[in-house]
């Protein structure tokens, strides 16, 4: 076994361990599960719960919603059948756990209501606003939001104390992360109860603490604005992506946005920060569903670099393609380096519990490539004093940009990333 396999192995053991609450800690009994809203990521989330042999209500709003969203899960059952991975007759078994409604009513008896719509504050608190009035006693009141306040969600209840995120990754039945999300009054018991959960459905779990994006998606944007600020500078998108290919991740991040769609919070005649985007997007290139992208897409979805795309970064940029002869390596620094910095303020804001939990998040949610570890593995294998460097460096051309203070004294006196002790998240 490679020292990352090694190091990956002991994190994903570690990041189960919650510390400070007492080991005596009873848990709510978790029987029947609510799920709001049959879209792809509800009905995943209904999933794994089924496969577990949990009861589970789906609620809708309309009919046509409701059948339709429970002809795909039965559907993703079915095609696992059909490979083998289970009888047939489980498909139904599975599917008989499954109750789909159109009254929020029918969750009255749930120990667990996750609620899994569009992310819209105004349509969560109206949500939780109506559970706090349908839900018994005792029911655990979860959010899938992937970004928003839920310490605001949990405000508009009079039981905070009940209120959790559990922030599943798409598609919910396949992806192996959790994000639990402690708000700050979330109780003790429902964060180890949900923990426990999160390990009887087969889930990864992590647990992080509320702030933009949590963990994942906060390093994530990190990554996205200095994707975008390369091509700012000239370099294609293309280039940025066959970088991180052959680091070995499997999609990079313009890749990763035509797959999203690009028009995902864009809507006609916005002007947004990203103007290459909405010139895209104004032409209906809105990645892989539209056949056009930042790249060009053939019937097989097979990439091809857009000279569309190339000409009308040209044109908004004012910069040559190509025209910042950066190498690979030096592409992968400026991509990388950041979110290595981003992971360190976290730890530094006590919003994960140690380094090798994000390393956790990375692997299993986002695809960080295993010979590499994790961000924070990888920032031991780079040296605290070169990722310094590319952050003074980015920072020189961003005031916006800071070096952490953790990446600083590491650099000055030494030390290793995924040793660091924090404080971590605050729990108990």
């Amino acid at each position: 076994m490679s020292d990352a396999a090694a190091y990956m192995n002991n994190a994903t053991q570690k990041a189960r361990v919650i510390e400070g609450l007492p080991d005596d800690l009873a848990l709510r009994p978790i029987a029947k599960v609510g799920i709001i809203g049959a879209g792809t990521m509800g009905g995943g989330i209904a999933m794994n719960f089924a496969t577990a042999g949990i009861e589970v209500t789906i609620v809708e709003t309309k009919e046509e919603a409701l059948s339709r969203g429970l002809g795909v899960v039965r559907g993703n059952y079915q095609r696992s059948a059909d490979r083998g991975r289970f009888p047939q007759e489980e498909v139904d078994i599975r599917m008989e756990r499954l109750t789909g409604v159109l009254d929020m009513a029918a969750l009255a008896d749930c120990d667990l209501v996750i609620e899994a719509v569009f992310e819209d504050m105004g349509l969560k608190k109206e949500i939780f606003t109506n559970l706090d009035k349908i839900c018994k006693d005792g029911a655990i009141l979860a959010t899938n939001t992937s970004a928003l306040n839920i310490d605001e969600i949990a405000a508009v209840t009079s039981r905070p104390q009940d209120v959790i995120g559990l922030h599943f990754f798409s598609p919910a039945n396949v992806m192996k992360l959790l994000e639990i999300v402690r708000a700050d009054e979330t109780a003790d018991d429902v964060v180890a109860t949900s923990m426990a959960l999160a390990v009887t459905i087969g889930k990864v779990a992590t647990l992080v603490g509320v702030c933009p994006g949590f963990v994942g998606n906060r390093i994530l944007a990190a990554r996205q604005r200095e994707a975008q600020n390369l091509v700012n500078h000239g370099v294609l998108p293309w280039d940025v992506d066959n970088a991180f290919n052959a680091f070995g991740f499997k999609m990079g991040p313009f890749q990763m946005s035509d797959l999203a769609g690009l028009d995902i919070g864009w809507k006609k005649g916005a002007v947004t920060g990203n103007r290459i985007r909405d010139r895209l997007c104004e032409m209906d290139r809105r990645g892989q569903k539209t056949g056009a992208g930042y790249y060009d897409y053939d019937d097989n979805r097979q990439r091809n670099p857009s000279p569309i795309t190339e000409e009308i970064i040209a044109e908004v940029t004012g910069v040559a393609a190509g025209a910042s002869g950066l190498s690979q390596d030096d592409i992968l620094a400026r991509l990388l380096h950041p979110m290595v910095n981003e992971a360190l303020i976290i730890l530094e804001e006590n919003k994960a519990q140690r380094p090798s939990d994000i390393d956790v998040i990375w692997s299993f949610g986002y695809g960080w490539p295993g010979d590499t570890g994790g961000p924070m593995f990888y920032g031991d294998m780079i040296g605290a004093d070169k990722i310094l460097a590319t952050m003074r460096g980015l920072a020189s051309d961003n005031p916006a940009i800071k070096p952490a203070k953790t990446l600083e004294k590491l650099a000055a006196d030494g030390g290793t990333f995924v040793d660091l002790d924090l404080g971590g998240l605050k729990t108990g």
